[in-house]
């Protein structure tokens, strides 16, 4: 009989020439490994000589985080906060703040669990400076710190501002390309126990330049300023929580009903590094603060904006006038307009730019009648022309027999960016949205613990997201500023090495140069 010698598959760091003869079984030129099982002593009891730093791994996100971000900042904060002569001696603010990222960057919700969490894991006293029979903080000096000595203040704010101004720092953002959404967060409240109370109706913020624009556009058609309108506020009622009367009752289609809060989030687009959040009841929309927070970002980090994706919920005239106005080249995704059933579509109707005119699929005219307070041109038909129309009944159901359209005084700026969406650049900044935006709010519901809002209060909700995406960001920043090409897999270097080759190969039109590693 023939057979090969060959080494037995034994566990890695293990070798054949490390068995003793006695374990090697021969049978029928197989090799067994035969293992002796022997009950483990128990050495808990046993001293040993080691530091804590030796016990947290060199790869640890924790140390990651700790040789690239300096959160000495945050003690000259402050400092103002806390008394200089007098009471017991504080909890170093530091380790506050360290002690509440945390909990979000590992997505512990309770704070209690939290204390509990840092009582045995030796990363975490690392990263706090604590050592090993140092007494952990009791979770109340977290919360009464939290709820009462930086209630008031910004340092939340102003901590988030800082790691950004580090990312832009080491170049990790630019603020060229911004992403913008919005997600819910549902409010600690039971969505069946609301009161009904009537609300004045805020004011838009752009109303003062849309007044302005009707009034300018009604004085170049020869029409006379519209009268003042009364003085008599808006109200519409609404449902308000018993539990948490910030929140808002979101009705939204394909979202779940009730009471939420919403994340107004901004992205870079360089690697989706956090540049704004905002919180608002669910009942604000999410183009209502949108155009004030790209302002406060040019402001804030001096930005210069020159491109912005959003989803079709921004698709609004006014968003579209602002960002013309700012000179960004806006990408907003496609809504589809509503329709009647067995009627004509808009589009159907031309419109006539110089001639200020539209066009109806029956060779008639609808010539400029006024424009209304809400910003609307209004175009109506000939009743005369239409009464007899055999399109009638697919154009109009009106009994005077006249069919009005209408085009907003910022149309013009709204197809502009509406074209942005079919052009070449705008498909890959539009693509480019899913990859950003949408990833970075799938991060922080998934592995942050931003699905449910875990305070009550509007400014308790700021809190949370502004920690939630400043731990999002300190932990991308780690990981970007220490990746290296040993922490590549080889199946990226393979990749890679193939584009490599294959680029090379076309450039140089030798088909006869061998792909390696295939």
């Amino acid at each position: 009989m023939k057979f090969a010698w060959t080494k037995p598959s034994l566990p890695r760091g293990q070798t054949a020439d490390k068995v003793s003869d006695e374990a090697l079984v021969f049978h029928e030129g197989l090799v067994y490994v035969v293992g002796m099982l022997k009950k483990a002593a128990m050495q808990q009891q046993e001293l040993e000589w080691v530091t804590i730093d030796s016990l947290v791994p060199a790869g640890h996100l924790l140390r990651k985080i700790d040789g690239v971000v300096d959160f000495g900042f945050i003690h000259d904060r402050v400092k103002s906060l806390y008394s200089a002569d007098n009471g017991r001696p504080a909890l170093e603010p530091v380790v506050l703040f360290k002690l509440l990222l945390l909990g979000y960057l590992y997505g512990v919700r309770s704070e209690r669990q939290l204390m509990r969490e840092v009582e045995v894991n030796v990363a975490y006293r690392w990263f706090l400076g604590l050592r090993l029979r140092d007494k952990v903080p009791d979770a109340s000096t977290l919360s009464q710190n939290r709820r009462r000595r930086f209630a008031e203040s910004t340092i939340y704010q102003e901590i988030f501002d800082e790691i950004v101004e580090l990312a832009v720092k080491k170049g990790l953002a630019s603020g060229t390309v911004l992403y913008s959404d919005s997600t819910h967060l549902k409010a600690s409240a039971n969505k069946n126990k609301y009161d009904l109370a009537r609300v004045e109706v805020k004011p838009s913020q752009y109303l003062a330049a849309l007044d302005q624009a009707v009034t300018e556009d009604r004085a170049g058609h020869g029409k006379a300023p519209l009268k003042d309108k009364p003085a008599a506020p808006e109200s519409r009622e609404i449902k308000v929580s018993r539990t948490d009367k910030d929140s808002g009752y979101m009705v939204r289609e394909g979202k779940p009903k009730g009471f939420f809060y919403l994340d107004h989030r901004t992205v870079d687009g360089r690697h989706a590094i956090i540049t704004d959040t905002y919180a608002t009841p669910a009942t604000v929309h999410d183009s209502v603060p949108y155009l004030g927070r790209l302002d406060r970002q040019r402001e804030r980090f001096g930005f210069t904006i020159r491109a912005a994706g959003v989803d079709a919920g921004y698709a609004t005239a006014a968003i579209c006038k602002g960002l013309e106005e700012r000179g960004i080249y806006g990408v907003i995704g496609y809504r589809r307009p509503t329709h009647r059933e067995g009627y004509f579509y808009k589009r159907e109707y031309q419109y006539d730019q110089k001639l200020d005119v539209f066009l109806c699929p029956n060779g008639q005219l609808l010539p400029y009648r006024t424009t209304n307070r809400e910003g609307y041109r209004q175009y109506h038909s000939n009743p005369g022309q239409c009464s007899n129309c055999p399109l009638r009944s697919k154009c109009t159901g009106s009994r005077n027999h006249t069919k009005v359209l209408t085009r907003h005084v910022w149309e013009d700026s709204k197809e502009t960016i509406d074209r942005h969406r079919l052009e070449r650049v705008g498909k890959r900044l539009y693509k480019r949205r899913k990859e950003t935006v949408e990833r970075s709010f799938a991060d922080a519901k998934q592995l942050h613990g931003h699905r449910y809002a875990r305070m009550r209060g509007l400014s308790r909700v700021q809190q949370q997201c502004l920690l939630a995406a400043t731990a999002q960001n300190i932990k991308k920043i780690a990981l970007l500023l220490t990746q290296t090409w040993s922490n590549t897999p080889f199946s990226t270097f393979h990749a890679l090495l193939l584009l490599y080759l294959h680029r090379l190969q076309r450039l140089q039109q030798l088909k006869s140069i061998p792909i390696l590693f295939c």
